[in-house]
């Protein structure tokens, strides 16, 4: 690797606020798929499980990991899901073909068990409802069960079941990727739109308080990307809260330097789907902004996945279990450093998926569950991030891509809590080669840095796995001192960094 220097500046200013952190951006998501459910989170056999068949080494590793919101039960499952199924007695369950995943569905582990689940890991629950297969009727029975009090059949048999109190669920997806061909329920952009106002207007009625996502392109490639939106939008507009924005990176689609750069397509389709939404706002002379909730997005190899074709119907197959680099990481971390430079309107997103299924977290049979490369920039961001969003407008080189033509070998962005004065600085250096910073941070006032965290390694292509799970990990670098409100710093080569500042 070359190890000729680059230099680079940015500036942080406390007056350059974007919007509040919003806590529900380090969400995740859990799809009954692969070993994600059935030997991820939930695991009856394991040393580690509890008398609920809950692990509790996963446990630990998602309360650390820092989720604040799970996306559940899907995803491409969902279409054809029977949310009844999951509840009640356990030995009275039905077995299912799952028909997304080609595999058979036990049914052991439902709506109750995730609910239990949620309360375990301290998350809040973000349930998707199926519009594939079933409709308006069955959305709002699902709704009823879970958040009305009782004296109804549905909300009575909730209680039956060893759920008193109503679970009060807020935030509902309204159906997933219903224009992929590959769903089972398929829409057109106008058959959607139609079935999702009219289901979130029912779901209201039923409780006035949720939350509603409508399901947009399932990524920026779509023959009928921008015509979905604006369609579903013509339809549900004053109906729904948030548009559903997802996306996955493919290391082996594309070039090493057009990887790396993965946060400039994420970017723009952010910004695509915000025009799309205000667009169709002016031209309903609407005052109410929409949302964005990313909640499909990470690094998947998904040019190897092979399609379930003909497997036999098993239970819980593995699928899409990645091994993810120090590369992986890096991307990872720049990715949600773009979804915070977009805090005034995403407000939601979740990493697609927590455990197994192209995961931070990764288990063995009866064996440790550990933490891949892409659990530490995730976990950091989560734990430091605090308070408001700064923007940032980093100076620096900027070089060719295949894909993407010019971009900055510097991604940065920056978050202050107002009542400590402490900030923190996210640079993620995109280049394979270092990157000298200097950061002036005189608006700050008489400021130190504290810290200087550094995800990095000498071979970007090392990956942790059970025999090694710490071959990759995070290390403190010694922070260089600030003078006259100005500090540099060297950011390695492909890295993720996170420099601390905090008032004298």
């Amino acid at each position: 690797m070359n190890d000729a220097r680059q230099e680079a500046t940015v500036s942080l200013d406390p007056a350059f606020e974007v919007a509040p952190v919003n806590r529900r951006v380090f969400g995740s998501f859990v799809e009954h798929m692969g070993r994600c459910v059935y030997g991820g989170i939930y695991d009856p056999g394991h040393p580690h499980a509890d008398e609920r068949g809950l692990r509790a080494d996963v446990l630990e590793l998602v309360r650390e990991l820092g989720v604040s919101v799970v996306r559940y039960p899907g995803g491409n499952f969902v279409s054809s899901y029977r949310w009844e199924d999951g509840i009640g007695p356990l030995a009275e369950r039905p077995r299912r073909l799952n028909l997304a995943w080609r595999c058979l569905e036990t049914n052991a582990f439902g709506l109750g068990e995730f609910m239990d689940w949620a309360a375990e890991a301290d998350i809040e629950p973000m349930m998707t409802v199926n519009l594939g297969t079933r409709g308006v009727a069955e959305a709002c029975d699902m709704l009823e069960y879970c958040n009305h009090p009782g004296g109804t059949h549905l909300s009575d048999l909730r209680r039956k079941h060893g759920a008193a109190d109503p679970y009060d669920i807020k935030l509902w997806c309204l159906g997933n990727e219903m224009d992929g061909p590959w769903q089972v329920g398929q829409k057109t952009p106008h058959e959607y739109g139609r079935i999702a106002a009219e289901t979130a207007k029912a779901m209201r009625i039923i409780d006035p308080s949720i939350e509603l996502v409508a399901a947009g392109s399932s990524n920026s490639g779509m023959a009928t990307f921008g015509q979905w939106e604006a369609t579903l939008l013509e339809n549900a507009y004053d109906q729904v809260d948030y548009v559903s924005l997802h996306h996955y990176f493919d290391p082996d689609t594309t070039d090493a330097d057009s990887f790396l750069a993965s946060g400039v397509v994420m970017d723009r389709f952010i910004s695509d789907v915000v025009s799309t939404c205000d667009a169709i706002g002016a031209k309903l002379r609407r005052t109410k902004r929409i949302g964005l909730s990313f909640d499909e997005w990470n690094v998947w190899y998904q040019s190897r996945f092979t399609e379930p074709g003909d497997r036999e119907w098993i239970d819980s197959p593995a699928l899409i279990e990645d091994d993810y680099s120090v590369t992986d990481a890096v991307v990872v971390g720049d990715l949600l450093l773009t979804l915070l430079r977009h805090a005034d309107r995403v407000a939601i997103a979740n990493q697609a998926q927590l455990v197994n299924v192209i995961a931070p977290i990764r288990t063995a049979g009866d064996g440790p569950a550990w933490r891949q490369t892409v659990f530490h920039p995730f976990a950091l961001t989560a734990r430091l991030a605090r308070g408001v969003v700064l923007r940032t407008e980093p100076r620096g080189p900027r070089h060719d891509t295949d894909a993407h033509g010019e971009v900055p070998a510097l991604s940065t962005v920056a978050t202050r809590d107002p009542e400590t004065g402490a900030c923190v600085l996210f640079a993620v250096n995109r280049s394979r080669q270092p990157l000298d910073l200097s950061v002036d941070a005189r608006a700050l006032g008489d400021t130190t840095l504290a810290e200087h965290i550094v995800l990095a390694d000498s071979d970007a292509s090392a990956t942790n796995s059970a025999a090694e799970p710490e071959r990759v990990r995070p290390r403190t670098i010694t922070p260089s001192g600030v003078d006259g409100g100005r500090c540099a710093v060297r950011l390695p080569a492909v890295s993720w960094n996170a420099l601390r500042f905090n008032p004298r």
